[in-house]
């Protein structure tokens, strides 16, 4: 049979075809124009250079700016009616391709919020946005990388100051501007700053519901571990899905936690916002709230207005509940597998469930944003660039020791955590001193714990969580990361000591040809049969007697500069202290800092109980809280 080409007839009707033809040409001009338009509008004069985050090991040096926030920025242009989501275009633009070389960077004008840029990123009526300053640009990063290697790419990165913008644009990356004139510096917990760009998130939230689409809001220091988008379409009739501080799970499974049952704060740090006129009331009303005052913190207010109105479920099979108004729907995600810092990397809720966790937000931690960074990276759910894995000077490791009786014999109690954390900290405390005389990285042990550290008196663990133990905690919990990583002057402290997390080598971005340059080093007792320095045995493995002085290290190790990785058998009874008395003093006033608290004591003010770096150098040492204020101090 004969196939009559349609294409064929309607070329044949000259007139016909041609307004085709030209209807369609016109339609691909005009949609790549709407598609890049954003990104290569008019382009400045000049050029910028890449702007390099902060690295984990050094403080950002810019000066904060004096300006003040501009929140009518985020007022952003465009109307507020709903756009049809067939009508969105499903073919973004890829991310992570870099402009092209010898571009100039476009006007600050042309990542302003509008409707339309937002509509660049939109799939599904969904689009996941998150916002911060330049001294998170190592977190925005890894936010972005995970959400890309999953498939989603309909996102977006507010950036609260030009330096991030840029760098995000050069790295390929969808940003907007705030238009917040933020300081580049890391802002810190609880500050003035920290408030600051909390209320700007309130002020971005308002201004992108009116466009129509669905917002999945997330804060830079969480991390996606699976596509959340699938499990968010299962509540199609919520206003609102927020994450919790709930420890105790309500459900074993993974739906909604039981709203009856969650007497923790939501969490804002991850929630997910439909553009219905209930949850855009909310967001009004939160935003006029904290706008009027500015001494309430962004989440407080949240919770104040959300459960104004607490009741009844929506149905019975959802998990949703009515409230603020008594007519937002609202869905708790589990805390079990949308984790906080204590589901997550405390009680590895998800573990005990068999269960995928979704996202971990670093809340429930210590030690600033080093603390979350540093936990982030125990996990190896954090993306750090190649020289990360191969630092100059090379890597100190060492397999830690501890007896059974210490971390599984009796009850677990104060005496018995300390006697566990102690033991560990005195080998820990002679691996940092080898490693400042190597001048290596120190690859830190997982570090063994009995009771649960908290801001508030407990009895060990919570009670109703699943907690195990003994358990690895955070390195957080005992040692103030911020404090090891600040640079502190060398004619008090000494030299600086970087540190690695312990799951450093199991991390697939560890390079092969690093972990491949390795040497063991065997402790031995002096005199015993091949046990003097610079003896190597026929595998390779370095014999070194034990209570080796400063220089004796220096000397033996000085021919293996070139070796990456050096790895002790122990660190018992391996180094006899520093030659030069002036670099111990040095040394001790640096490491004594390292240690912070365990708390707390119920019942007793104050209730935290200082860690001792030197306890083993104080006769009858034991683990006590202050008897008052006066003698709530560090050791030292």
């Amino acid at each position: 049979m004969a196939w009559n080409n349609p294409f064929k007839e309607m070329a044949n009707s000259k007139p016909l075809f041609l307004t085709i033809y030209a209807t369609v040409l016109i339609g691909i001009v005009f949609s790549s124009v709407y598609v890049f338009s954003a990104i290569y509008s008019s382009p400045h004069s000049s050029t910028f250079s890449l702007s390099i985050a902060p690295s984990a090991s050094s403080d950002a040096k810019a000066e904060p700016s004096s300006q003040a926030s501009n929140f009518s920025r985020l007022q952003a242009d465009g109307d507020s009616t709903p756009l049809n989501p067939q009508l969105q275009s499903k073919l973004l633009k890829p991310i992570w391709i870099v402009p092209p070389a010898g571009s100039k960077m476009p006007y600050l004008e042309s990542f302003r919020l509008s409707k339309e840029l937002v509509e660049e990123r939109v799939i599904g009526n969904v689009v996941v946005v998150t916002f911060g300053n330049y001294a998170f640009m190592d977190f925005i990063l890894t936010w972005v990388k995970h959400l890309t290697d999953m498939g989603v790419e309909n996102l977006l990165v507010g950036a609260m100051d030009t330096k991030l913008l840029e760098a995000l644009y050069w790295k390929g990356v969808p940003v907007f501007d705030m238009g917040s004139h933020m300081s580049t510096v890391d802002v810190g917990w609880g500050s003035p700053t920290f408030h600051k760009m909390g209320r700007e998130k309130v002020v971005l939230i308002d201004s992108i519901l009116p466009f129509g689409f669905e917002l999945l809001m997330c804060d830079t220091d969480m991390v996606w571990l699976k596509n959340p988008l699938p499990y968010i379409a299962r509540f199609p009739e919520a206003d609102v899905l927020t994450s919790t501080d709930q420890v105790v799970p309500t459900v074993t499974d993974d739906r909604l936690d039981m709203w009856q049952q969650v007497g923790a704060a939501y969490n804002i740090g991850i929630f997910h916002w439909r553009a219905t006129e209930s949850s855009k009331k909310l967001a009004r009303e939160w935003k006029e709230m904290i706008l009027a005052d500015d001494k309430i913190w962004d989440q407080n207010g949240f919770n104040e207005l959300v459960r104004r109105q607490l009741g009844p479920s929506v149905d019975d099979d959802s998990g949703l509940v009515y409230a603020y108004d008594g007519n937002l729907k609202l869905g708790l995600l589990p805390a079990s597998i949308f984790c906080s810092g204590h589901t997550y990397f405390v009680q590895a809720m998800f573990q005990h469930l068999r269960l995928e966790p979704y996202a971990v937000h670093t809340t429930f931690q210590y030690a600033g944003t080093e603390g979350k960074r540093h936990r982030l990276r125990e996990a190896m759910v954090f993306y750090d660039p190649p020289e990360y894995y191969d630092p100059p000077g090379g890597l100190l490791t060492f397999k830690p020791t501890i007896p059974k009786n210490l971390l599984l014999d009796g009850v677990h109690s104060i005496d018995t955590h300390f006697a566990l954390v102690n033991y560990q900290m005195k080998q820990i405390r002679t691996a940092l001193a080898v490693a400042s005389v190597l001048n290596r990285t120190l690859v830190m042990p997982p570090l063994w714990c009995r009771l649960d550290r908290l801001w508030f008196g407990h009895p060990g663990i919570l009670d109703g969580s699943l907690t195990r133990q003994p358990f690895v905690c955070p390195l957080d919990h005992v040692f103030e990361i911020n404090v090891m990583l600040k640079e502190m002057p060398n004619e008090e402290f000494g030299p600086g000591i970087s540190i690695r997390e312990y799951s450093l080598f199991e991390n697939p971005s560890m390079p092969q040809e690093v972990k491949k340059s390795w040497l063991d080093v065997h402790l031995c007792h002096e005199g015993s049969l091949g046990c003097q320095v610079n003896s190597t045995s026929q595998t390779g493995v370095l014999k070194l007697p034990k209570h080796t002085n400063e220089e004796t290290l220096k000397t033996v190790f000085s021919k293996f500069n070139d070796v990456k990785v050096i790895q002790f058998s122990s660190m018992q009874d391996a180094f006899d202290g520093f030659t030069d008395k002036t670099r111990e003093e040095q040394f001790r006033n640096r490491v004594k800092r390292y240690v912070g608290i365990w708390c707390c004591v119920e019942n007793h003010t104050p209730g935290h109980i200082y860690y001792d770096m030197y306890w083993d150098e104080k006769p009858g040492w034991k683990a006590a809280a202050p008897n008052s204020t006066e003698d709530d101090h560090p050791p030292w």
